[in-house]
């Protein structure tokens, strides 16, 4: 499977990384697994106020430049199978509702859409105003998924990771990722 996960400038760090150190776990188990990632520049800026230092520099999957059109993922030939970003900042949901490829990562999910690939977008605001509405919209009627950053609360999440994770796990099993640890209502884990 081949993921890009893209990154905002979106509040709510802890949800990127939350996604990539489970990607990191799952491509250590040795699945067969490709992801590349991009990100803002405000995504890093708030990476660094929110969860102290810059972790994203020491993940072991590629980044890409917000402008390099070059990379894989920029053209339907590259095969990618699903696209995660996460956070999702409003302005970059309203771009891709309105069809702007203005940098690598909103190229990259129009691509998702043209080629009816997966493309989840962890939208990160509240409340919503109308304009957020009719952008999310927008998107799920061209074959994209809204997974709002809404943590749940079924698995009794012990940490703010844990909690983050009930998002993150979410947004991976709607990439096509089965993932073994994630709480199933009506499962007895105790």
């Amino acid at each position: 499977m081949k993921i890009v996960v893209g990154i905002t400038g979106a509040s709510g760090s802890i949800y990127a990384s939350a996604l990539l150190n489970t990607l990191s776990r799952i491509e250590k188990d040795g699945k067969e697994l490709l992801v590349c990632m991009v990100m803002s520049d405000n995504a890093k800026t708030v990476w660094q106020h929110e969860l102290g230092g810059d972790d994203y520099s020491r993940l072991p999957f590629k980044t890409y430049a917000k402008n390099d059109f070059l990379a894989p993922f920029a053209s339907g030939s590259g095969k990618f199978d699903a696209m995660i970003i996460c956070p999702c900042s409003m302005g970059t949901l309203g771009r891709i509702a309105s069809g702007i490829s203005d940098d690598l990562m909103t190229r990259a999910a129009d691509v998702m859409l043209k080629e009816r690939k997966k493309l989840i977008l962890v939208v990160r605001e509240t409340p919503y105003n109308l304009i957020h509405i009719r952008n999310m919209q927008q998107v799920t009627e061209a074959g994209g998924l809204i997974c709002p950053a809404t943590p749940s609360f079924y698995s009794k999440p012990q940490t703010m990771e844990q909690v983050a994770m009930t998002v993150t796990d979410r947004a991976l099993e709607l990439a096509g990722l089965d993932l073994k640890h994630t709480y199933r209502w009506g499962t007895d884990k105790s």
